[in-house]
């Protein structure tokens, strides 16, 4: 096994239905959640923030990992807070996805936050985030013309747009 900050990388020797044995290596990650901040009329926050692994700057909607132990509501509120600076009377958990079932035992917990109050952002050091609010429908527009391809962004606007708003 090898631990950093916030993975930890396994290698399992597994048996096969077959009867073999085969060796899988994957991700231990400790959770996350994802939070789409609605506001009254209609307009979605996001943030756009640069990602090292494909060494650009994506559009996402705020998210963040769990604390040990930490309620994923309690991250949620954290996370939007800290990212955009905004707070929200109404929380509504909407599903859990589980964005990279072939190495990853990820499991992000969505959220919708409605009710938001603005107040000033504290982003964790070393992290930089531009937060920015559209319509719900431009945000749909950005997944269309591939300006959004964050899987939990995408998840997350499709299932609010399909089931709940």
């Amino acid at each position: 096994m090898w631990a950093g900050r916030l993975l930890r990388v396994h290698r399992d020797r597994v048996r096969l239905p077959d009867g073999r044995e085969a060796v899988r290596e994957y991700v231990r990650h400790p959770g996350a959640v994802c939070i789409v901040p609605l506001h009254a009329d209609g307009r979605v926050v996001l943030v756009r923030q640069y990602r090292h692994p494909l060494a650009r700057e994506f559009v996402e909607l705020p998210a963040g990992k769990k604390d040990p132990g930490e309620d994923p509501l309690v991250t949620a509120q954290r996370e939007l807070a800290e990212e955009t600076g905004y707070t929200a009377t109404e929380w509504r958990r909407f599903g859990v996805i589980h964005n990279a079932i072939g190495y990853s035992d990820e499991a992000i917990e969505l959220y919708l936050a409605r009710g938001l109050s603005a107040g000033a952002s504290a982003p964790e050091d070393g992290e930089f985030l531009e937060a920015f609010a559209v319509p719900f429908a431009e945000a749909l527009a950005m997944i269309r013309d591939g300006r959004i391809t964050d899987a939990k962004t995408v998840c997350a606007l499709l299932w609010v747009e399909r089931f709940g708003r």
